[in-house]
């Protein structure tokens, strides 16, 4: 079969942390990742719920189309971060004319509150409704992207930094497979099981996590998204 007439999508995976009321069969202890839907008046799948967004018009790149779709859509205007994520090209992926989706992983911060339209309602992301088409996957990949980033620090240039952290600075070092853990000296941190006279002096950068002028939460944590650690950056 031939495809004359290719669309082309932009959908849009929106997270906030959020409280949820809790239902009598799902008890809610506090704050949750919640990701962003509308409901499907109309066929196909009538019923269903779909990730924001619409078609890529031709005046307009990627992350425009995102942006505009989002404010003119769901009035989602602040958006803390977004991040182009996978493109969804199975033929079939659609009824009718093919269409192609160009999926974004956005973060709206927590002290926003966005009129939503009244088919559009937040949902918790472990607790999902029925999805349209391929969209349940799209969330599965976003929140991937999403946990991934939340795991691996980044140093100020913007690259990875392994994931551990000296335990005189905030917590302990938590040694790799097929390393050995760590343990402060005079000029910084060394391999235990090394020889060290007396006992080890404080760490050159030592401080309390909260005081440690470059040991930082995670870098999305202008969006209000909770994390259980702190990763410091110091060089």
């Amino acid at each position: 079969m031939s495809y004359s007439n290719t669309g082309h999508e932009v959908l849009i995976v929106v997270f906030q942390v959020r409280h949820f009321p809790a239902a009598s069969d799902t008890p809610r202890s506090g704050p949750e990742l919640g990701v962003l839907l509308w409901q499907r008046a109309l066929d196909p799948q009538s019923g269903t719920w779909s990730l924001p967004g619409g078609r890529l018009r031709d005046d307009e790149d990627l992350t425009s189309s995102a942006r505009r779709q989002l404010a003119e859509k769901v009035d989602v205007r602040e958006v803390a971060h977004l991040e182009q994520l996978s493109v969804f090209s199975a033929p079939d992926r659609v009824p009718d004319a093919r269409t192609i989706a160009s999926t974004y992983l956005g973060l709206v911060p927590i002290t926003s509150d966005p009129q939503l339209p009244e088919d559009t309602a937040w949902h918790p992301v472990a607790d999902l409704p029925e999805m349209s088409f391929d969209h349940g996957v799209m969330v599965a990949n976003a929140h991937a992207r999403l946990a991934a980033k939340l795991r691996t620090p980044t140093s100020p240039t913007g690259s990875p930094r392994p994931n551990s952290r000296c335990r005189r600075c905030a917590t302990s070092m938590a040694p790799r497979s097929g390393t050995r853990s760590m343990r402060p000296t005079s000029n910084g941190c060394s391999p235990a099981g090394t020889s060290s006279p007396g006992p080890a002096p404080p760490h050159p950068r030592a401080r309390a996590a909260d005081d440690h002028p470059r040991c930082i939460d995670s870098p999305t944590r202008a969006c209000g998204l909770p994390t259980s650690s702190r990763h410091c950056v110091h060089r």
